[in-house]
């Protein structure tokens, strides 16, 4: 169960999308299964018989929202209170009564919906900050089954939390689940300490077992991977090594550097072209040497501070065009659309610098599949924020201060004058990294500890 379903057909769907949908349709086509959401669709009066298709041995359940559902649950208290608040952004964070009221009543009809489709011996599994109550939902009405959940999003420390109206009614509907899973140790720990300092839970760190009215959940990190294999593929085809070509054909003598982001707040893209911005102050002549491709999809267009992050991000990049542009070159490339998967493995094939660097990231798989594309001759360079979940995994990167202009700039000097050989060495243990501890290994980790009921 996830907020949107990525069946190939829905309507509203568009195929799978984003690091969630790919995990998540990579494990359940090689089980099967049944995946039920949102259909991304909205309907005066929607019915609460979910719509059905199948395809590949997946079922896909999907329902639609009505305006005001969309307003309130996912608009609203998913995506302005809980999204802002888990990365760190009280001042971006909109506690609203109804929209946490309407957050909840989603939830409610979300469980309704998917009761029918249940049997006593499926393991369920939720996913993501917009369905935490499902579980708790479940419970209630009477389903005893092996039920889990999992956070793709960072959970912010206890003081920021407890901010939160009714912040113990969240989480103690989390407590509902047999297990609750986390990108990283420092959002466990988080989770960890909110539950004892808070709740008055019995916490064992060592197992990870939490105990509070008479029930254990077991909160555990299972760090997400890439569909390795499927993605290293496609840069076999014409299409990845097209895009490869295209871009080495246009930056010409010039190392290409890329950033791979939706258009989202917490990406830190602002921050990025400040520190882009800065390395090109510091060193003017370097315009002839660098080229910086950021590609950057939008999304929840109707949100005001997506709407200002894109005015922003717009802005920026012509300033620094217009400062530092030949007549025959221009040192920043801006592209507010997304690539497919193939045209991003050959893209960042192409490029000797990859620049990821978010204020906050539960995990980041951009940075998994930049390592996962290089050349093993001649590997570029990872550039990654301290505070993505994937640094405590990717240690041989160049590790970054987001909010560091500075930082940032230097970093992108080392990495542009980086000899072969410590490119080398600092990318064959991330690339290994990447390889083992793939999605295939997430799933089947998450899955045996729910299964068994016990962390192994």
């Amino acid at each position: 169960m996830s907020n949107r379903v990525a069946a190939p057909n829905a309507r509203g769907a568009g195929g799978a999308q984003g690091g969630l949908a790919g995990a998540l349709l990579g494990a359940l086509k090689s089980r099967g299964g049944l995946w039920f959401g949102w259909s991304g669709e909205t309907a005066e009066a929607p019915s609460d018989e979910p719509a059905l298709s199948t395809e590949d041995g997946v079922t896909f359940a999907t329902v639609d929202l009505s305006p005001a559902e969309v307003a309130d649950y996912y608009e609203g208290y998913a995506n302005s209170t809980l999204w802002p608040l888990f990365h760190y952004r009280l001042d971006l964070a909109q506690y609203e009564r109804d929209t946490g009221i309407g957050y909840e009543a989603v939830n409610e009809r979300f469980a309704d919906c998917v009761s029918p489709l249940l049997r006593p011996d499926d393991v369920v599994w939720v996913h993501d900050y917009h369905l935490i109550p499902m579980g708790d939902g479940l419970r209630r009405r009477g389903f005893q089954n092996r039920i889990g959940f999992f956070l793709h999003i960072p959970w912010p420390p206890t003081r920021l939390l407890t901010s939160l109206p009714h912040h113990e009614r969240l989480v103690r509907a989390l407590l509902a689940y047999d297990v609750v899973g986390f990108q990283c140790d420092e959002w466990l720990d988080s989770f960890q300490h909110y539950c004892a300092k808070e709740l008055g839970a019995i916490v064992d760190e060592d197992s990870g077992e939490i105990i509070i009215g008479g029930h254990c959940t077991i909160a555990r990190t299972f760090p997400i991977g890439i569909d390795f294999d499927h993605f290293t593929e496609l840069g076999e085809t014409d299409e990845a090594r097209q895009t490869a070509q295209r871009i080495l054909s246009s930056t010409r003598e010039r190392t290409a550097m890329i950033g791979v982001d939706r258009l989202d707040y917490s990406k830190g893209l602002p921050e990025r072209l400040d520190g882009i911005s800065r390395f090109f102050e510091r060193h003017p002549e370097r315009v002839d040497d660098l080229v910086f491709i950021q590609i950057a999809p939008p999304s929840r267009t109707d949100i005001a501070s997506y709407q200002q992050i894109r005015a922003t991000l717009e802005q920026k990049t012509g300033q620094i065009n217009g400062a530092y542009s030949r007549i025959d070159l221009v040192p920043v490339r801006y592209v507010n659309q997304g690539l497919s998967a193939a045209e991003l493995f050959g893209a960042f094939r192409a490029c000797k610098i990859g620049l990821v660097t978010p204020l906050r990231d539960g995990m980041n798989l951009v940075a998994k599949e930049y390592v996962a594309a290089q050349d093993p001759e001649d590997p570029g360079v990872l550039i990654l924020s301290r505070f993505a979940g994937a640094a405590e995994q990717l240690r041989h990167a160049l590790q970054v201060n987001p909010h560091s202009p500075d930082d940032i700039a230097q970093n992108i000097r080392i990495a542009l004058e980086m000899p072969l050989e410590e490119r080398k060495a600092r990318w064959r243990p991330m690339f290994d990294c990447v390889r083992e501890e793939n999605l295939e290994m997430w799933t089947q980790s998450y899955l045996d500890v729910l299964a068994s009921g016990r962390s192994l």
